[in-house]
């Protein structure tokens, strides 16, 4: 096993958390901050490829904090990267003043179309499609009829080799001093665009009235509902954004059977998953 510095966790101040895991400082390393997932997510060879993408990532040119080392905390193991000062999520920034969600969405989809623009390196990062045909063909929790409903699908997404965050959301987009940076790079890949804008959807409808969602992200059902107008309008640039919200749904449904590609689901996710795919299909499929 390779050697790495043993941190003590006990030692360093939690300063956030999200849906993987959490986030420290220490006056020690002042320039650092110590991101620990949580169990589960903090195996060696977990954290070692969210150290070596986001290097990658770094590569291709796109805003990120720089990743400086992978640590050894306790069990597990964890990364430091630049400490960027004086930032805040968009989520944040939305919870902090709600007058501004339209304006942060707009921001949003102007990052995102320049990441999704993004020639990627198809030679190091995963094809998406490639990925979601492999989770099609992986789960149990679906009957076959629906299987096929989605397969049929997927094989119709265009090959694309520009990049795709894999998690778009207000909470991987944070500002500092004008500037914006990409963060939560461990699911990056290339491929279609919907990708990112169906998991987006999802989070600002289907999971918008989740408080564990609407924990994580600082904002309420009414706000995530506002962002996600806001951001179809800005990207579609229809003020009528039907047809865009359906196709995005219909990539919604898609997410969540990639996920099982990244995380393999718990018997609850599984039957969750399960109604929630059912109800897309009938709703945005047939």
């Amino acid at each position: 096993m390779s050697e790495y510095r043993t941190i003590d966790i006990n030692a360093w101040t939690k300063v956030g958390e999200g849906g993987n895991g959490s986030v420290y400082v220490d006056s020690s390393e002042p320039d650092a901050i110590l991101k620990v997932n949580r169990p589960g997510l903090n195996t060696e060879a977990f954290v070692r490829h969210e150290f070596e993408v986001s290097k990658a990532v770094e590569g291709l040119g796109l805003p990120i904090p720089r990743m400086l080392e992978m640590v050894r905390v306790g069990d597990g193991f964890g990364t430091l990267s630049e400490r960027i000062r004086n930032k805040k999520s968009l989520s944040r920034l939305c919870a902090d003043a709600p007058e501004r969600t339209e304006e942060m969405a707009q921001v949003l989809c102007e990052q995102f179309k320049t990441l999704s623009t993004t020639p990627c390196n198809t030679d190091f990062f995963p094809n998406r499609k490639e990925q979601l045909l492999r989770a099609v063909d992986k789960i149990r929790f679906i009957g076959k009829k629906n299987r096929e409903i989605l397969r049929a699908f997927a094989l119709t997404v265009p090959e694309v080799t520009t990049c795709s965050h894999g998690d778009l959301n207000m909470g991987n987009l944070v500002s500092s001093e004008g500037h914006y940076l990409w963060i939560d790079l461990d699911r990056f890949g290339y491929g279609s665009p919907m990708f990112d804008l169906g998991h987006l959807y999802q989070i600002c409808h289907d999971y918008a009235s989740m408080k564990q969602v609407q924990d994580i992200f600082h904002m309420g059902e009414e706000q995530l509902h506002r962002f996600w107008d806001a951001f179809a309008k800005a990207y579609s640039g229809q003020e009528d954004h039907t047809e865009f919200d359906r196709q995005a749904a219909r990539f919604a449904c898609l997410d969540l059977v990639l996920r099982c590609e990244f995380v393999p689901p718990r018997l609850a996710e599984e039957l969750f998953f399960c109604v929630m795919i059912r109800r897309s299909i009938k709703n945005y499929y047939l």
